[in-house]
């Protein structure tokens, strides 16, 4: 535990390699503004107005000045400034300790000093009304291992094809993917650019991060490109999108390569709702229904 801490909790993700820490909370308390108050010799708190005052137990130290001067000389100013900021369970004990010994240790910078019962005129107990509550901020600071963090997230989303293992993708929930939804003409038809150029426009509105990937390539080899790198929904663009009306076009979920069929128009408010979680893919499929029309390897 780090010097400054006075206790500290990690926690930890389970990976490959077994628990690992992924960030360490240590609580600092107030060492910070202790130090500073120290150096500066100014109390560093905030005061926080009672809304009725208070009466309070207050235990003071009244130190017989000369005597301490006399037997600590310069060391004589920190050694009543210690006594000045006890506690009342450390004047407590301070107070047993020269009534049962004639003297009582203290330590101040790591070195120790005697004091002696007749360096203590009184020890003053009295009530106080205050308005003011002093607050002595405290802090508690995490400690991220951002790369860790990052590792863990891919290694538990990476995932192989049941059946087929060069099929890899990545399972990140739609809330977490950079990019939401790809757009894929059928092929380099130039009838399907409309199309393609009317769903972007529509998902941009609807502030969905999307890519459209009119690359050359089998439709399949572009869904697992998408696949692999978190794409959770995919819109086709077929020759039925151009050929019949109302036009429409194939909607996939990455996770169980399921597809349905929907208008154009209606598709980039399905996979908003979807990305934002306000309806699930399972209840898309039960009112649109499931299209196996696509080629058998499209998947």
């Amino acid at each position: 535990m780090a010097y400054y801490a006075c206790d500290c909790w990690d926690a930890e993700l389970l990976t490959s390699y077994g628990w690992i820490e992924c960030v360490g909370c240590a609580d600092r308390a107030c060492y910070d503004l202790a130090v500073h108050s120290k150096a500066a010799g100014e109390r560093l708190v905030a005061q926080v107005d009672l809304e009725q005052p208070e009466m309070i137990d207050v235990v003071e130290i009244v130190p017989e000045k000369p005597a301490i001067g006399k037997a600590f000389k310069k060391e004589g100013k920190i050694i009543m400034e210690y006594l000045a900021q006890m506690d009342k369970d450390s004047i407590k004990e301070f107070e047993d300790k020269l009534n049962s010994n004639g003297e009582a240790s203290i330590t101040v910078d790591n070195k120790e000093f005697n004091i002696q019962k007749t360096m203590i005129r009184e020890i003053k107990r009295y009530k106080k009304e205050i308005h003011v509550r002093d607050v002595e901020p405290h802090v508690i600071e995490p400690s991220f291992g951002v790369g860790r963090i990052m590792y863990a997230v891919l290694e538990h989303n990476f995932k192989i094809r049941e059946g087929d293992e060069q099929r890899t993708w990545l399972s990140l929930p739609p809330a977490v993917a950079p990019v939401k939804c790809s757009v894929l003409p059928l092929s380099k038809n130039k009838e399907f650019a409309q199309f393609v150029k009317k769903l972007s426009e529509c998902l941009t509105e609807l502030d969905i991060s999307h890519k459209v990937d009119d690359s050359s390539g089998s439709i399949g080899r572009r869904y697992a490109r998408t696949d692999e790198i978190a794409i959770p929904f995919g819109i086709t663009v077929d020759f039925d999108t151009v050929n019949k009306e109302p036009h429409s076009a194939t909607l996939r979920e990455r996770n169980s390569t399921r597809q349905i069929r929907a208008q154009i128009d209606e598709l980039p408010a399905i996979v908003s709702n979807l990305v934002r979680g306000k309806v699930t893919w399972s209840e898309i499929e039960a009112k649109y229904g499931l299209f196996e029309g696509q080629e058998t390897g499209a998947k």
